[in-house]
């Protein structure tokens, strides 16, 4: 019984495994290479790429651009506005001022075919009180007549010049005629005897250049519009103009 039994050495747990049949050099290597390798990987930290966007040279252009150009317009207002500032300071502009002094008739009548023949000679009296403007009145201007929204005649001004605090009288004849005038006759006579006097209506459109010292600037226009109420249109007799208002209007 004691014979059978067989007494097998002991091996260290310590020891490294090394398979049969390696050799004496590779179980050292690989003794030095588990003494000295470390127990589990090192921990490494993942950190994410940031990539950079490239330089957004279209748009800082654009910016710069518009920077400039608003700079622009900024100055030029600025020289504009004290321009104007340094002329309305230095010349002291007034508006000029129109007024309708008379009128006379020299032919309103109904013909057989119902058309209506009219002629005026309106005198308008034009006043600039400016004391270094001077007002150039240019050719195209227009003066109409009418009576409730219906253009009875028209004409035009004169060219002319009218200097430092000048008053200008000037007789402007209109004439014209009106198709189918039977009812605005009627309408005419009615509203005579009702009211006592006739409504009429004044438009002047007048193309002007205005002179500053020696300096003729660019062209405007002046709009006129007066109401005037006169006792009769008849011709060949004294229109007398019970009341009369004129407003101005400028426009570049």
């Amino acid at each position: 019984m004691a014979d059978n039994q067989r007494i097998h050495p002991s091996q260290d747990p310590e020891a490294p495994l090394v398979p049969k049949g390696a050799s004496n050099s590779e179980k050292g290597d690989q003794a030095s290479a588990s003494a000295s390798a470390p127990p589990y990987p090192p921990f490494q930290r993942t950190i994410p790429l940031t990539q950079s966007n490239p330089p957004k040279k279209r748009r800082s252009c654009l910016c710069k651009c518009l920077c400039w150009t608003f700079l622009v317009i900024l100055i030029l207002i600025i020289v504009i506005a004290a321009t104007v500032g340094i002329l309305y300071l230095v010349f002291r502009p007034k508006l000029p001022k129109y007024s309708i002094d008379d009128l006379q008739v020299t032919q309103f009548n109904l013909s057989s075919n119902d058309s209506l023949s009219a002629t005026f000679d309106v005198t308008i009296t034009a006043r600039n009180p400016n004391k270094k403007i001077g007002i150039y009145y240019e050719g195209g201007s227009r003066i109409r007549v009418y009576y409730n929204g219906t253009r009875l005649c028209q004409g035009a001004l004169p060219k002319f010049y009218q200097g430092h605090r000048n008053t200008t009288r000037l007789v402007v004849p209109v004439t014209g005629q009106t198709a189918n005038a039977t009812g605005l006759i009627n309408d005419l006579q009615a509203e005579r005897q009702q009211t006592g006097y006739v409504p009429l209506a004044l438009r002047v459109k007048q193309p002007v250049r205005i002179k500053l010292g020696r300096l003729k600037l660019f062209k405007i226009k002046f709009y006129v519009k007066c109401s005037l109420n006169v006792d009769s249109l008849e011709a060949n007799n004294d229109i007398k103009i019970r009341n009369s208002s004129c407003k101005f209007r400028l426009w570049l």
